[in-house]
């Protein structure tokens, strides 16, 4: 009730803000409207039956606050609906193609009088359902070979039938459908960016012409003096980095004294490139032997040499997992990695200290991968310290029962696992790694919206399948000891066959709570195993289930992955294109001057002045004097 308050005051004050009419054409106020009044309605009625229905439609409704409030999921959104019609043209093709297949299928693979020759009719072709079920798994690769394995032990010409299919379907159409999807939005991101540049022009002409007006002679009007600028920007509200960008961009016009339109356009240029960190300079020492050591200290080799002695730890780890990979915890005899561990902590330690040494503290946390090995070298060491306080000084009959919280085999294993974490340290230094991890990265800030709407689509599934399938699955007790006959006694429906979800003991993955549904479905968006799903509800349940399956594999495995693909790709291909001239250095700088309108520089068409002057014309807020 408290959340459907502050949602009716923030609709409330929007609706004060523009104003009524303006109100009336936005479809997501009126939406908001809808969605608030239905769920209050909602709440009433749970109030008034004690919160004991099982049926809340408001819950399916919640994602909507979340969308109405952010305007790039609003942009993806509208991305998305105008991509719908190409891919529902490849998907009717999809659907053309596997129906025609599934007709084939039932005539070459039909009930024959000798029932050694049924065995691909009985368990993939029995039926219209049962077929089209087959081939659609088929067509994500799911349930190959063993679609085709009984008809493929009787002749192996019928392969050809199943490799046309896959060929056709899944390497053809499916690409294609990548392909169409990646086009689509491709190009209605360029259209995006083309409308925010528009926008973005559109502000700073008027910002020229206002300033412009500022002056008295008529001559002065076509320029803007950088003295006025200056005052501006000093009052604008802004990142600070932006600002200072930006007035030193305008102080390089300070010896003429005034900007052109075109001068005053590209100072904020700076908009489009985030902040580049500078690095504090080194200290200064005045002993000749520390200026030795610092030159030492500070140069490259050390790194790599760091980075050498990480993959040697790494490697003594590894040697060591694969001696104790059939011991027991009893067995295993910690002593020899926990010497090794400690001699290569103290070199982690020495490493850390002179490089502080050689660029300072501020020098020195000034680099975000100083920054990870030094927490990681400092974990390690603490949990070493505590090692030795726990099981005093070390000797090769270390008892290997617990005497804290953890076990002696538990620490040394966590050690174990953040050495090889710490491993990750050479990523910079390699210039192929460092890219890709770069647009890994990157993307976190990008696909902000697409994993928006993915967790909104996520929870309305989750929710849909918990109206539906709630409890259609219950794991019968002792299911470790339970053999095929005693199965057969606990219900009807259950199958012990092989592959199915009973017999794999697919138990936790079902509907009864929210956490298992977002599970379930990870495992049927990534599309391993998933007939096991498909064909388990549909015995405990109904066949039309299948429908809400193939519904989520078609937005969360063809749309989204796809989708998520597309701006992978964009993403990599510009920093790839930008980084052949590039140093191991450079690569990092190239991810703060990447914007999505850097990206598409080349593909965006510039507004002219006419254009420009024409919608300032028409802008309702603005009456400026020409």
């Amino acid at each position: 009730m408290v959340c459907l308050v502050i949602f009716c005051l923030d609709l409330a004050i929007k609706g004060y803000l523009i104003g009524w009419e303006e109100f009336r054409k936005s479809k997501w106020l009126i939406a908001y409207t809808v969605v608030i009044s239905f769920s209050f309605i909602d709440w009433v009625l749970s109030v008034s039956m004690a919160c004991d229905e099982k049926l809340r439609v408001r819950r399916l409704i919640r994602p909507f606050f979340l969308l109405q409030n952010s305007s790039m999921m609003k942009k993806t959104l509208k991305c998305i609906k105008r991509t719908l019609p190409e891919i529902a043209s490849v998907i009717l093709l999809l659907a053309l193609h596997l129906c025609l297949f599934t007709m084939i299928g039932m005539l070459l693979f039909a009930k024959s009088e000798d029932p050694k020759k049924n065995g691909e009719w009985k368990l993939h072709f029995r039926d219209l359902p049962t077929s089209l079920t087959s081939l659609l798994v088929l067509l994500t690769t799911a349930n190959n070979p063993d679609v085709m394995i009984p008809a493929y032990s009787l002749n192996r010409a019928y392969s050809i039938f199943f490799v046309t299919f896959s060929v056709i379907g899944t390497y053809c159409l499916m690409n294609l459908l990548t392909a169409i999807i990646y086009n689509q939005f491709r190009g209605y991101l360029l259209m995006s960016v083309q409308t925010s540049i528009i926008r973005r022009r559109l502000g700073i002409r008027a910002a020229f012409q206002v300033l412009s007006c500022q002056g008295v002679q008529q001559a002065a009007e076509e320029h803007v003096a950088v003295e006025l600028v200056l005052k501006t920007m000093a009052r604008v509200q802004m990142k600070s980095y932006y600002r200072e960008a930006i007035t030193n961009e305008a102080l390089k016009f300070t010896d003429v004294g005034y900007m052109d339109r075109e001068q005053f356009r590209k100072i904020f240029d700076e908009l489009d490139k985030d902040r580049i960190k500078e690095h504090p300079p080194l200290p200064q020492y005045q002993s000749p032997v520390l200026q030795r050591l610092q030159l030492v200290f500070s140069h490259y080799f050390l790194t790599v040499l760091g980075n050498a002695v990480a993959l040697a730890n790494v490697m003594c780890i590894c040697t060591v997992l694969v001696l104790n990979a059939e011991k027991s915890t009893a067995e295993r005899d910690n002593y020899v990695i926990g010497i090794i561990n400690l001699c290569f902590i103290l070199y982690y330690l020495f490493e850390v200290c002179v490089k502080i040494f050689a660029f300072g503290w501020r020098g020195y946390l000034s680099y975000r991968n100083n920054i990870f090995d030094c927490f990681l070298t400092a974990l390690l060491l603490v949990l070493q310290i505590t090692i030795f306080v726990t099981y005093r000084l070390p000797f090769s009959q270390w008892d290997p029962s617990s005497h804290s919280i953890l076990s002696l085999w538990e620490m040394v294993r966590l050690i174990n696992m953040l050495i090889v974490f710490r491993f990750l340290r050479i990523i910079p230094d390699i210039k192929l790694m460092a890219l890709v991890a770069s647009t890994l990265l990157d993307l976190l800030k990008n696909l902000r919206a697409f994993a928006g709407i993915l967790m909104v689509v996520y929870y309305v599934f989750a929710v849909f399948g918990i109206w539906l399938f709630e409890g259609a699955i219950t794991p019968p007790s002792e299911m470790s000891v339970l053999s095929n006959a005693s199965m057969e006694n606990v219900t009807s429906n259950f199958s012990m066959e092989c592959g199915t979800y009973e017999q794999l003991e697919y138990w936790p993955n079902n509907f009864d709570d929210f956490a298992a549904a977002i599970m379930l479905l990870y495992n049927v968006m990534v599309v391993n195993n998933w007939q096991a799903f498909l064909e388990a509800y549909s015995r405990h349940t109904t066949d039309w289930s299948k429908i809400y399956f193939v519904c989520w594999w078609l937005t969360s495995s063809v749309m989204w992955v796809n989708l998520f693909v597309a701006v992978i790709l964009e993403n990599f291909i510009y920093r790839w294109d930008r980084s052949h001239s590039c140093s191991v250095t450079d690569v990092e700088r190239i991810r703060y001057e990447t914007s999505v309108q850097l990206m598409f520089r080349e593909q965006i068409q510039e507004p002219t002045e006419e254009e420009l002057l024409c919608q300032l014309n028409l802008h309702p807020h603005l009456h400026l004097h020409w």
